[in-house]
């Protein structure tokens, strides 16, 4: 179960990061010269539903992998500017954050 919610996080965190270009693109298009509001109602609902995604699994996986509270401060801050999920995840699985520790019950000596 924590490899699928990680890698559920990684996923989030990506798509997050994505979201936030299509929403910029579309918030270009509406407020540029089209004026053509298509883009923001689409991506908006999208990246909502993303950004909560997120904040959900930052929680999960702060949990499952015992990140320290400010870890997960950051985490979820990074929710916030555009591509910072990308960045946190990045720097998340470079100090080891994200792996899996193989912590399991202690094998026994039996006889």
């Amino acid at each position: 179960m924590r490899e699928k919610t990680t890698r559920l996080f990684v996923a989030a965190a990506i798509a997050e990061a994505c979201s936030w270009l299509a929403l910029l693109v579309g918030m270009a298009v509406k407020y540029g010269p089209p004026g053509n509001e298509i883009g923001v109602q689409v991506f908006g609902p999208i990246h909502g539903a993303l950004f909560v995604a997120y904040g959900l699994l930052v929680l999960a996986v702060a949990r499952l992998h015992r990140w320290s509270p400010g870890v997960t401060f950051v985490a979820l801050v990074c929710a916030v500017p555009p591509f910072a999920t990308l960045l946190f995840e990045r720097w998340a699985a470079r100090r080891g954050l994200l792996r899996s520790t193989g912590e399991q019950r202690p094998l026994t000596p039996v006889g």
